[in-house]
């Protein structure tokens, strides 16, 4: 059964995990892939309450700031940094690693329509590719924020976008390693530590991607504007100058810092130690210096080129230390030490150099460009953003003046973007009320009359022209300007928050002071002419390459920096216009670089200076959101009784059914050619959750349809099985069942002939018979052997096998004893032999004798104590073996007397009390006489001719098969036992005789007869 599971990863997206053939499909959306499929944006507007709209155009109360940084502040705190303002994006710096830049991410933008898939800057990065490729015409990707806000990321996310995705060979890979490995080179040479950024641009770039066509990157190009030039000489408190410097006096080679003449330690250079930086915790300048030196390989630097750059870098060092002093109004060098490092780093004579540094000649600096135009192009322009610092200087005038151009550029090519997409539709263009910077942009500009005009003109005329001067001279020509604010010229309550030499612009973000200190030193930006002919006679092929030698007969007065800015700025409007414009707008959370910290000032500044509620608004003058028809049927079609399930009409057709059902007013929408617009967020949202509740009754009926189809497929496939099963089994059966037959028939034929023969001779005929009759006797005997020695049962065998029977039984009893034999103890074995010589005396013959045979006979019936110790001691040595409590009856009147009997190894005793009445040696005992009844009478026969006997004696034992046990096989008497029926005769003593006669009765009666027996009656308790 197949499975529906939705993932949620960190850009926000719905995630359909792969199926059983590795694709994911979801008719709602017209996205493939190996690894999964996004939904459309539109799935995440049911979470917007938790994670806000992935398209501010979608914010209900688009005027309101509030409402937009609270948007941020929710995809911000989800981790998703990426939200757009209909085609630009907006990045937040997360200040963490997140998971959304690996192969599997960029393969799911790959290719993928731009609003289907949630904000990325994979996504901006995949339209402009498809754009060039499909419509071929250039595209160009515009990067801008402030310092730590991301920008010099953004734009690797783009290019490693582009080195994964775009088609490789051998050669284009090599190009695709030379676009990666750029930025290393430029980040060394263009960033530094400031107080905002460990690794700020300290420039603005802009790099052309070139394809080929068949979209794989043939080359690129690179142009930079502004480089903060100042900062190689100077640095504020807790800033650093550009990496290169630290990464080679950190990581290289001893054998390469001897051979520039350095030291591994930046604090002896000037130009090092100015913001007392010279380490930051979150650099490895040891470890950046080894991938510079590959990048450097990689981009196509040989040895001895490489050589010649870090000569200069070296160079710039030690520059930086030359020391000068003044006499008599020239200056000289006081030491050759640096200016001989030098000329040899450079490679020009030490004296023309020196010469040249202590004396001055004015020429312009050239600048050189070179482009490709067979190509299709891609533009990443990595800008800075809006500036507004508590002390603006020229810098920031130059930096802000770029903002205010592209501003300008952004709001026309928008503006013309939404009125041709309008056009294509036929949709009518409803004029839209926007801010036009222009006026501010002709302040600046303006030929004769803007502020770079009057700086010129100040920097080249005679006399003594000054900043103050320049600042006069701004206040008599703009005085009236009503975005141009001085000291002199602004109300009192400006005036307290204005400096006397400062001037106030009012940009399009907003209000920004300018201190006129440095303008003119910093806009003349002029080299020497003297360094310039040094610098054309060095050695070094890369500094002969950056100083032309036929510039040095130009007289004429070079461009001051301010124009060269304003000419390669023009330039540069001039590409972006060629191109078709993306936007990336970075913004950064805070100032101290936390990754969770969400600083609504600084945010709220930034948003102000990107212009984004000034984007918003011109994005959301018209309709807020556009789809083309199929999208919008495809997914919204469950709505509408009429285009469920399918829609087989015009797709036009179809979306004005479903939007009448849908109950849209008129002014909430208009259809255009292909798409339908609708104007307000909260027309797209009621929608949206009428799906979100549709969807409910949909999945019930699916999961019903399905499951039954499921299951009737299943009871088929069942069903199916089972009958196959049944017949495979059947057949299976009676294949066995007939062989069953066959083989019991050729049993019972096999039988039947043995029988016939079993009298015979083993032959063929009756071999089988044999051998079964011999097997069931076994297995009988088997199942039946004895299961102890008492057991005498044991099978009747069959003729042939008599006699093996009776060996086996005899092995079967021989082994049975043998075992039985193996587990008796010496005591048990006495016991048992005891009990033997008890059977063979009374067993059949004695009435209680079965009584007996189950107790166990004991040593002695009377411990010590129960003896008299004078007995005990009369015996002297004698050891006694048993001793049985008695009753002795006199020969006379048969009067009955409680006696002991003890035995010893030589004699039986009788003992009365503490006395020995008689002892009886057993040589001398003739026999013993006991009746064949229950009764426990026994009588000692002694020889009458011994005096020291009296006559026979007479005694009664409780324990009588014991004790005569025990007397017999003490006096060895076993044959003496004499089991009479009837009566017993004994000697008396004197000649005379006694009788007793024994009868049976009811019970046990023993007294002196009237004819002067002793008559003893005693219970019959075994038939014999």
């Amino acid at each position: 059964m197949m499975e529906l599971r939705i993932q949620l990863i960190p850009t926000g997206e719905i995630i359909l995990p792969p199926g059983k053939n590795g694709e994911n499909y979801c008719h709602n959306c017209r996205v493939v892939a190996s690894d999964g499929v996004r939904a459309m944006m539109e799935s995440a507007l049911t979470a917007r309450d938790r994670v806000g709209v992935q398209d501010f155009v979608l914010l209900e109360n688009y005027t309101s700031e509030a409402a937009f940084i609270e948007n941020l502040r929710k995809r911000f705190k989800e981790n998703l940094i990426y939200t757009y303002i209909g085609s630009v994006l907006v990045s937040v710096n997360p200040y963490k690693d997140l998971e959304i830049y690996t192969k599997n991410h960029m393969e799911r933008y790959r290719g993928v329509n731009f609003y289907e898939v949630s904000p990325h800057i994979y996504a901006v990065s995949d339209n402009a590719y498809r754009s060039m490729r499909t419509e071929r015409k250039d595209q160009c990707i515009l990067i801008s924020g402030e310092s730590g806000a991301g920008k010099t990321e953004a734009s690797k996310k783009i290019l490693q976008y582009y080195a994964v995705t775009c088609p490789a060979s051998e050669h284009v890979q090599t190009i695709k390693d030379r676009l990666l490995q750029s930025n290393p080179v430029l980040e060394a040479f263009g960033n530094a530590k400031t107080l905002r950024n460990d690794n700020s641009s300290r420039f603005g770039k802009y790099m052309d991607i070139q394809f080929d066509f068949k979209g794989a990157p043939v080359g690129g190009h690179i142009i930079n504007y502004l480089l903060e030039k100042s900062r190689v000489v100077h640095q504020n408190h807790g800033e650093r100058n550009f990496h290169i410097f630290y990464q080679i006096i950190e990581g290289g080679e001893e054998d390469l810092l001897r051979r520039l003449g350095l030291e591994r330690n930046s604090q002896q250079y000037q130009y090092l130690v100015k913001g007392n930086c010279p380490k930051v915790s979150s650099i490895n300048d040891r470890s950046d210096w080894k991938v510079v030196r590959k990048a450097l390989a990689v981009i196509g630097f040989n040895d001895d080129e490489v050589e010649e750059l870090l000569n200069i870098i070296a160079s710039v060092l030690h520059l930086g230390n030359v020391q000068y002093k003044e006499e008599e109004g020239y200056a000289y060098i006081t030491s050759d030490t640096q200016i001989k490092y030098l000329a040899r780093l450079l490679g020009v004579n030490g004296t023309v150099l020196t010469e040249a540094l202590t004396h001055k000649k004015i020429i312009a600096k050239g600048e050189e460009d070179e482009s490709h135009k067979d190509a299709s192009v891609i533009g990443l322009l990595d800008i800075y953003g809006f500036e507004v610092f508590q002390h603006n200087s020229f810098e920031q005038f130059c930096i802000n003046y770029c903002n205010e151009k592209l501003q300008q550029l952004f709001i026309e090519l928008t503006l013309k973007s939404e009125q041709e997409e309008y056009e294509a539709e036929g949709i009518t263009w409803e004029p839209v009320q926007y801010f036009n910077n222009k006026i501010i942009c002709d302040l600046v500009e303006e030929k004769f009359k803007g502020i770079i005009s009057i700086l010129d003109e100040e920097c080249l005329r005679p006399g003594d022209a000054s900043d103050v001067t320049f600042l006069q001279k701004l206040e008599d020509t703009l005085g009236g300007h009503p975005h141009f604010v001085t000291h002199k010229l602004a109300d009192g309550k400006t005036r307290k928050v204005m400096g006397r030499e400062e001037f106030r612009l009012l940009h399009y973000a907003g209000e920004v002071n300018y201190n006129v200190n440095g303008f003119l030193d910093k806009n003349n930006d002029l080299l020497f002419r003297n360094l310039k002919e040094v610098m054309c006679m060095s050695e070094n092929k890369i500094l002969t390459q950056c100083f032309d030698r036929d510039e040095l007969s130009d007289k004429k007065r070079p461009d001051t920096a301010a124009t060269q800015f304003k000419a390669s700025l023009a330039k540069l409007m001039e590409i972006l216009m060629s191109k078709e414009p993306s936007y990336v707008r970075c913004i950064k959370p805070n100032d101290s670089k936390q990754a969770v910290r969400f600083d609504e000032v600084l945010i709220r500044h930034q948003v102000k200076y990107l212009g984004l509620m000034e984007n918003l608004r011109v994005r959301r003058a018209g309709f807020a959101y556009r789809r083309r028809y199929e999208t919008f049927l495809q997914r919204y079609k469950s709505l509408c009784p009429e285009t469920w399930p399918n829609w087989n009409g015009k797709l036009s057709d179809g979306v004005s059914t479903l939007v009448k059902h849908l109950g849209y007013k008129p002014e909430e929408y208009k259809l255009g050619r292909s798409k339908i617009f609708i104007r307000f967020p909260k027309t797209l949202f009621a929608t949206e959750d009428a799906l979100e509740t549709r969807k409910h009754g949909l999945a019930t009926k699916l999961q019903a349809g399905w499951k039954g189809y499921c299951q009737k497929t299943k009871f088929q496939k069942l069903r199916t099985s089972a009958i196959a099963i049944q017949a495979w089994w059947r057949g299976i059966l009676a294949r066995r069942k007939a062989q069953r037959r066959r083989q019991a028939a050729n049993t019972i034929r096999r039988f039947i002939k043995g029988f016939i023969y079993r009298h015979k001779e083993r032959c063929p005929e009756n071999e089988y018979f044999l051998d079964y009759v011999r097997y069931s006797f076994l297995m009988n005997l088997h199942r039946n052997l004895p299961k102890n020695v008492l057991d005498k049962s044991w099978p009747t065998p069959p003729a042939a096998l008599t006699e093996s029977s009776e060996l086996l039984r005899k092995m079967c009893m021989q082994n049975m004893v043998w075992s039985y034999c193996k587990k008796i103890d010496s005591e048990w074995k006495h016991q048992m032999e005891q009990k033997m010589i008890a059977s063979d005396i009374f067993k059949d013959k004695k009435d209680n004798y079965p009584q007996s045979v189950p107790k166990l006979f004991v040593g002695t019936r009377l411990n010590g104590e129960d003896i008299n110790p004078k007995a005990i001691q009369a015996l002297g040595s004698e050891k006694m073996k048993y001793a049985v409590p008695v009753t002795k009856y006199d020969r006379k009147g048969y009067k009955p007397r409680s006696r002991q009997l003890l035995l010893t190894a030589n004699s039986a005793i009788i003992v009365e009390e503490g006395k020995l009445k008689q002892r009886i040696d057993y040589g001398a005992l003739k026999g013993i006489s006991v009746s064949s009844l229950s009764d426990g009478l026994f009588v000692l026969h002694v020889p009458s001719e011994d005096n020291k006997q009296k006559g026979d004696v007479v005694l009664q034992s409780d324990h009588v098969i014991e004790t005569l046990t025990k007397i017999a096989i003490c006096a060895d008497k076993i044959n003496s036992i004499n089991i009479n029926q009837g009566s017993i005769k004994f000697t008396a003593g004197h000649g005379k005789e006694g009788i007793i006669d024994f009868t049976p009765g009811s019970e046990l009666l023993v007294a002196k007869a009237k004819n002067g027996h002793l008559s003893v009656t005693a219970p019959r308790l075994n038939s014999r």
